[in-house]
């Protein structure tokens, strides 16, 4: 997976870099297809945004955290992408080896 992170008004230290290596690997558990992922980390005045762009094989998925605290913001991001991979996955698997659906759409 090539993960690119870059901040917004925000120097990403090494600090920052490892742990949203080790939350975007948790995704890479789930589904190794992952072609590409871009983090943007941005701070503006009280709010603190982190943002994931992840290039799937047929598919871009987007998602953005808010949150008070830089690494809450990044907890929320991997959440919710997990969420969403494991949402493209189980849809992707469903379509292609589902032979039921296939003897339905045969039959009627």
């Amino acid at each position: 997976m090539n993960l690119s992170i870059s901040g917004r008004h925000l120097e990403v230290t090494p600090a920052i870099r490892e742990y949203v290596l080790n939350k975007m690997a948790r995704v890479s558990r789930h589904f190794d297809h992952v072609i590409d992922t871009q983090v943007m980390l941005s701070v503006e005045r009280l709010k603190h945004t982190a943002e994931v762009t992840m290039r799937l094989r047929g598919k871009d998925i987007h998602c953005a955290a808010d949150d008070d605290n830089l690494y809450a913001a990044i907890d929320l991001l991997a959440d919710k992408i997990d969420r969403q991979v494991i949402k493209y996955k189980d849809k992707a698997q469903d379509h292609a080896h589902d032979p039921v659906k296939r003897l339905e759409a045969s039959a009627g």
